[in-house]
């Protein structure tokens, strides 16, 4: 069953040349992993926004969870969640606190909005910072509680805009295995990303953008056979490799003390 559709999706603004996004057909079936592969100006943004019901469409249809966007918008913002590329959280606040405001704001009692956010906090992780300001917290940290406030509702489909943007290579395999957790408790996800190894490492389906275009689009599967036959290749170990290794090791070796 498909939880998000979109056909002939276009926005285009005025005064430019180009729609930033131009006839966008895309599918994603549920439990499944969605990414929107493109450089920054490739149309990966003004997608999600459509599709989120945060800007209208100029021309297409999309659905989610069987919601027309363009007339159903309250029905759509009921079942998803979003990530955006920034921190929506208010850093003055500790997790617990930001957690309860919105899960208040989403209409729980006080005592379900407690509730909730414990069992967010317990869920990433976050519980011996829980109480302290967000200002406090590492990007890593800080991104998984825009995960945490995203799902308070417990969306069917949650859209993340670039999630590990600017986060070092343990923060973003730390985020990598989150956003499978989700997949894997019955969530749906979009992600846009520019880096190649994030959509193989988490994607089922791949779109391929380029000025609001889409150039390529199946399962990662069938995008690798692009390349022609699997071969084998010797080189050396990435230093993103060579650091989480090291790090890996140092924890081994304090566990052991």
């Amino acid at each position: 069953m498909s939880v998000v559709e979109a056909d002939g999706l276009t926005k285009a603004f005025a005064g430019q040349q180009h729609p930033a996004v131009a006839g966008v057909d895309l599918r994603l079936e549920r439990g499944r992993v969605l990414a929107l592969l493109g450089s920054n100006g490739s149309g990966k943004t003004t997608l999600i926004k459509m599709l989120t019901t945060l800007t209208r469409a100029s021309s297409g249809e999309a659905r989610v969870c069987g919601f027309d966007v363009a007339t159903k918008g309250a029905s759509v913002r009921a079942h998803i969640g979003l990530v955006g590329q920034y921190a929506a959280v208010d850093e003055v606040l500790s997790a617990r606190a930001n957690l309860s405001m919105f899960a208040r704001l989403h209409g729980l009692s006080k005592h379900a909005a407690h509730r909730r956010g414990q069992e967010l906090i317990e869920r990433f992780e976050l519980g011996e910072a829980g109480d302290r300001a967000v200002a406090t917290y590492s990007g890593g940290m800080r991104r998984r509680v825009d995960l945490a406030v995203a799902l308070i509702t417990e969306p069917q489909v949650l859209f993340v805009d670039e999630p590990t943007t600017g986060l070092d290579p343990l923060a973003r395999s730390a985020l990598w295995e989150q956003l499978r957790a989700l997949v894997v408790s019955g969530h749906s996800v979009v992600l846009t990303t520019q880096y190649l190894e994030e959509a193989d490492a988490l994607a089922d389906d791949v779109v391929i953008l380029r000025r609001g275009e889409v150039v390529a689009s199946g399962t990662a599967a069938e995008l690798k056979a692009l390349a022609g036959e699997p071969r084998m290749i010797m080189c050396e170990p990435t230093l993103e490799e060579v650091y989480r290794r090291l790090h890996a090791d140092h924890d081994q070796t304090e566990a052991g003390r």
